[in-house]
């Protein structure tokens, strides 16, 4: 049987992880990608900050924050990269990419360092990687699509640059979700911190490179701010997660973050499912349960 608070720290993180993206989708539909993105971050560094205070944990040695903070910043090259890749290319392929490639780069890793698990397990990672690409897969209109020349040359190559892109968005969130173990061995919030530093700093740096505004718009100031304390608490969480158990289940599970995305959207938007998302959600459940056998 697997690590149940590990399990639970994992499975939670998801949950808290998907819903920080749907909020931060809400706040997109009214401002541009990076303000809203920068202020979230900026807003997670602060409470994170607040939580390392009032849970008076150690600063811990120069290493621990240094792989924090790159962690952030390869965690905010990945989200930059992931959001470009859904305006220019298909976000039905795009998406599900750069999720599951974001699970591959610490399990891949894990079962060099830590070994083979059980072939339960293994049939579990594996059964949880296609329900990820399965619940994140969307259908409809590509953003940005009105934007596309009226060439097949010109869509395909725009096709082709989203596909760079959410592989390098998969890398940039898989190594995240690797290096951030190396930063959090320890300690909890305080490497948290200097990974907000970093992605909050380079997200300022790209609204300075593209000229975009500074801040989001009225309308969406609350769901920006629900963003970033979600996203920062699904992180704290996962480090949790590591901590208490295996770096291939942690991420893995955590990686099914899409689903409560997707439950959210149901709920509140009123959006339907597709056949696809559905038969992913059936997998996620089968995944859990082998996963944690």
């Amino acid at each position: 049987m697997a690590n149940l608070s590990s399990t639970l720290f994992s499975l939670s993180a998801a949950a808290i992880w998907g819903t920080g993206d749907f909020c931060g989708g809400i706040a997109t539909r009214r401002s541009s990608v990076f303000s809203v993105v920068a202020v979230a971050h900026v807003v997670g560094l602060v409470f994170m900050i607040a939580l390392a205070l009032c849970s008076r944990e150690m600063v811990p040695g120069s290493g621990a924050l240094l792989w924090g903070l790159t962690a952030g910043i390869t965690g905010g090259a990945g989200l930059a990269c992931l959001y470009r890749a859904l305006a220019v290319g298909k976000m039905g392929l795009n998406a599900p990419l750069s999720a599951v490639i974001a699970a591959m780069v610490p399990l891949l890793f894990s079962l060099f360092s830590e070994g083979v698990p059980h072939v339960w397990r293994l049939i579990g990672f594996a059964v949880a990687l296609v329900s990820i690409w399965l619940i994140a897969t969307q259908s409809g209109p590509t953003f940005g699509t009105e934007a596309r020349d009226s060439t097949d040359v010109a869509v395909s190559l725009n096709d082709n640059r989203g596909l760079r892109l959410a592989i390098a968005s998969g890398l940039g969130l898989g190594a995240f979700l690797l290096l951030i173990k190396f930063a959090g061995s320890a300690v909890i919030f305080w490497p948290l911190v200097m990974a907000r530093v970093g992605s909050a700093g380079l997200m300022l740096v790209m609204l300075a490179i593209t000229r975009g505004e500074w801040h989001p718009q009225a309308g969406s100031i609350r769901w920006v701010l629900l963003a970033g304390l979600f996203d920062t608490g699904a992180n704290a969480l996962y480090v949790a997660a590591v901590q208490h158990g295996s770096l291939a289940v942690a991420a893995v599970l955590s990686s099914l973050y899409p689903a409560s995305t997707v439950i959210l959207a149901r709920l509140v938007l009123k959006e339907r499912w597709s056949r696809v998302q559905e038969a992913g959600m059936l997998a996620a459940l089968l995944a859990v349960g082998l996963i944690s056998y």
